[in-house]
């Protein structure tokens, strides 16, 4: 059974960092890929970024490139999204998701595909 844990958020400025961790347990890829996704109140789950394991290469979507950074730990299992320069539009709770390629890919399209393993997120607010 995957078990996802993350943490990190907190309140921060407008233009503030923070750094998120995802902690992931109970799977068994040998490639895998794992995403970022943030709700907001009201509003549908996005895709943020997301990470292979095999070359660790990022995907960042348009509202955060340039602003957020995606790193991964293979021996940790743990993957972190650091962002800087965070935006007063950017409050969300903030999700983590391990799978393979394809399905976290198929996450970020509109109606992507659904997930059953989602932990319990993290908070991040931004305001003054």
């Amino acid at each position: 059974q995957v078990q996802l844990v993350e943490s990190g958020g907190g309140l921060v400025q407008p233009g503030g960092s923070l750094r998120l961790s995802c902690a992931a347990s109970g799977f068994t890829l040998p490639v895998y890929a794992v995403g970022w996704f943030r709700q907001a109140p009201g509003k549908e789950r996005e895709g943020v970024s997301f990470i292979k394991n095999t070359d660790h290469s990022p995907y960042y979507s348009d509202s955060v490139r340039g602003r957020f950074t995606v790193s991964l730990d293979d021996a940790k299992a743990t993957a972190y999204l650091h962002m800087n320069n965070l935006k007063p539009e950017e409050p969300a709770v903030y999700y983590c998701a391990v799978d393979t390629p394809s399905i976290i890919m198929k996450m970020f399209l509109p109606g992507g595909s659904d997930y059953d393993h989602w932990g319990q997120g993290t908070q991040v607010t931004v305001s003054s």
